[in-house]
């Protein structure tokens, strides 16, 4: 491990430590919502509503590939960063690979599955009559760079873990740049709409997940993508999943929520689908800079937890639950008196502003402990708490949200009620890691 690295997470100043890592993971989180902004935005300009819910209906299928991923991602970092924390580098390089190469597998099947029932999958996440047809081209194209999409996702964060924030911004920024580059070209100059921003998206994820493979077998000294590395056995496996199941399994719980209320709102209209969907790219804006702040500390945390250096882990701890609620406050007062200006970019059609500006305030209303909620949930996921992660992750968006959608859709049948349940499943989630991580932290640490 080079002595740059281990003056960062061993020996450099608390603040310095925590900002050298979450200030590239905020930039990379912040890029891939302008990439997420951009495809609606010139969508948006097309002033067809239609294609713009196709896109939001078509996003959660997306999204549970992006999660296969984030196993890998965050089971990955979580591992290689206690491995390397205890000095155990080669089995930080047969993580890296058993990661990069069962990936890879999955994506290439699941990009055949997506080719042959893009129509299928369509229908399932909510497509309507009127949306079904852009939904499913979008698709079939987006299938292609599904392999590139989970490599791309595991490495932005697997990187960070030997101590390379830079680098795995920079990748994350190189993919969403050329997606954005190519969004008005192809969608608006070349006239391909939906299809335009599929292919935008294909060329984004191969040159990001080009960028990392290239890093990893050309500067690397502790990651490793080889064959010869490649090593399921050993606590790898086990290892990876037990950390990365839970967090993936967020992404899909994410993913079906989504398909469930994707399909509620389109009982009461696709202008409503329209407006949510771009109410959710409004709350991003918050989800997403927090998210890059609680992956950013991850590796810190895991690789002073490896060391049992309790001092520094709580240090580090401390400092970063401030800094996440410093920025909630100040990106939950942006989000809520620019609701406005926000929406209005994305949105032409009278109705589908109304839905879309109401249900961005709705959202934001679980901002002020957004930034506390994922500090926590990475500092279980650094611990290795495989069951304490496992409980959280499935509730969030699984267990609380899930059944609360069902009950107020029950009480109350208002797409605005609806809304609100994301709020009310926030406050929960929060109060559950917060009471996950004293749990996980005293037995893992234990006593001193």
């Amino acid at each position: 491990m080079n002595e740059k690295t281990i003056e960062v997470f061993k020996n450099a100043p608390v603040p310095k430590a925590v900002m050298s890592n979450v200030i590239p993971s905020i930039i990379s989180m912040l890029m891939v919502l302008v990439y997420n902004l951009a495809d609606t935005f010139f969508i948006g300009q097309t002033k067809d509503a239609y294609m713009v819910a196709s896109v939001s209906v078509a996003t959660p299928a997306f999204l549970l590939f992006m999660a296969v991923g984030m196993l890998f991602g965050i089971g990955g970092t979580s591992l290689i960063s206690r491995k390397l924390g205890e000095g155990d580098y080669k089995k930080a390089k047969q993580a890296s690979s058993f990661c990069f190469w069962t990936g890879a597998s999955i994506g290439m099947v699941a990009a055949v599955m997506m080719l042959l029932f893009a129509t299928n999958i369509a229908r399932v996440v909510g497509a309507s009559e009127q949306t079904i047809g852009y939904a499913s081209e979008y698709l079939r194209i987006v299938a292609v760079c599904i392999p590139f999409l989970i490599v791309s996702n595991a490495f932005s964060n697997i990187i960070r873990a030997e101590g390379s924030p830079k680098v795995a911004m920079s990748g994350m920024i190189l993919g969403n740049m050329v997606n954005i580059v190519l969004d008005p070209i192809m969608i608006l100059g070349f006239k391909w709409y939906v299809a335009g921003a599929a292919i935008a998206t294909v060329f984004g994820n191969f040159c990001s997940a080009g960028f990392y493979i290239y890093h990893i077998l050309k500067k690397s000294d502790l990651l490793s993508i080889k064959l010869k590395d490649y090593a399921p056995g050993n606590g790898i496996a086990s290892g990876i999943f037990a950390i990365g199941i839970p967090a993936s399994l967020n992404s899909i719980l994410i993913s079906t929520s989504n398909i469930l209320i994707n399909n509620m709102m389109a009982g009461y209209s696709d202008m409503a689908v329209a407006g949510l969907g771009v109410a959710m790219k409004v709350n991003m804006l918050v989800v997403m800079l927090l998210i890059g702040l609680g992956t950013g500390i991850q590796p810190l945390l895991g690789y002073c937890y490896g060391a049992k250096n309790r001092e520094r882990y709580i240090a580090v701890l401390k400092f970063s639950t401030i800094l996440a609620f410093s920025l909630s406050m100040v990106m939950t007062c942006i989000c809520f008196f620019g609701a406005k200006f926000l929406v209005t970019a994305f949105l032409d059609n009278p109705n589908a502003f109304d839905y879309g500006f109401r249900f961005s305030r709705i959202l934001i209303y679980s901002g002020p402990i957004m930034g506390i909620m994922f500090v926590f949930i990475n500092a279980i996921q650094s611990l290795g708490a495989a069951f304490p992660a496992l409980i959280l992750n499935v509730s969030r968006q699984g267990l609380v949200y899930i059944p609360l959608l069902f009950v107020i859709k029950n009480l109350f049948d208002s797409p605005f009620a609806l809304a609100a349940t994301q709020p009310t499943a926030d406050y929960i989630a929060a109060t559950l890691a917060i009471i996950l991580f004293i749990y996980s932290y005293k037995k893992y640490f234990g006593h001193e």
